[in-house]
């Protein structure tokens, strides 16, 4: 089996795949520990809960956008695993076949979701990614990554709001039927929410006019299932979309 590694800056999603799908998913906090025994410790209890066995996996793929845990991870999977495993970044992009725009500067997240709407669609394509950072990415038909979008995301604009006013409380991201708040609750939701959708709507919009031609649109991550409204917007919605881009690196 095949354990995908997605290091983000809120979580670090553990992918493991059977070659057919995703069997197991798991979730831990990117800020757990800086220990790579405290990740092992809680990866091989996940692993014990749900009847897996460590000799299961025979190859590993990481990708990282946090470096204070990157040397971490690897450890654990050497430790844990005694696999070394593969690191997505500037010195393996070679065997993609694509044309990567500012390899050192882009991040290994971003690389992954556009290859998986390459090989996937061999056509032009946006992947809009709702994580810590809301990202536009566009890749064309060739494979060349045409570039990157990036705004804050869901979260972490309800966390800037909630952090920078005196009176304003954290609210759940759920998706409010009027964008006129009846209560201050409301008026949070009403306005970071219908606010994104507007955004989001407004950059696909711009991006396909740049683009010029036929583009597919892709939506992933945690919070893409949130804005409801945009999905007539999208072609395909599938959280699982960067560890498929993992998983085709892999296979290269």
């Amino acid at each position: 089996m095949l354990l995908a590694i997605d290091i983000g800056n809120t979580d670090i999603v553990f992918g493991v795949n059977d070659d057919q799908q995703w069997i197991h998913q798991f979730r831990i906090s990117s800020s757990f520990s800086q220990r790579s025994q405290d990740y092992e410790a809680q990866l091989r209890l996940l692993f014990l809960e749900n009847s897996l066995k460590l000799s299961d996996i025979h190859q590993i793929i990481v990708s990282c956008v946090v470096p204070d845990l990157r040397a971490i991870i690897k450890d654990m999977s050497v430790t844990m695993f005694g696999i070394q495993p593969m690191m997505v970044g500037p010195e393996m992009y070679d065997k993609l076949n694509m044309e990567i725009l500012s390899p050192y500067e882009i991040g290994t997240d971003l690389v992954c979701n556009a290859t998986y709407a390459y090989y996937t669609y061999q056509q032009t394509c946006l992947v809009v990614d709702f994580g810590t950072a809301l990202t536009f990415t566009v890749v064309s038909g060739e494979g060349k990554i045409l570039g990157v979008s990036i705004a804050p995301g869901l979260k972490t604009a309800v966390k800037s709001l909630f952090s920078n006013t005196a009176q304003l409380p954290e609210v759940p991201l759920s998706m409010p039927e009027s964008a006129i708040g009846t209560n201050t609750v409301h008026a949070i939701q009403a306005g970071i929410l219908w606010g994104y959708v507007g955004m989001v709507k407004e950059m696909i919009y711009q991006i396909k006019l740049e683009v010029g031609q036929e583009c597919k649109v892709l939506a992933t991550g945690g919070l893409s299932s949130i804005l409801t409204p945009l999905r007539s917007e999208f072609d395909e919605v599938d959280k699982t979309l960067t560890l498929n881009g993992l998983k085709i690196i892999a296979s290269l």
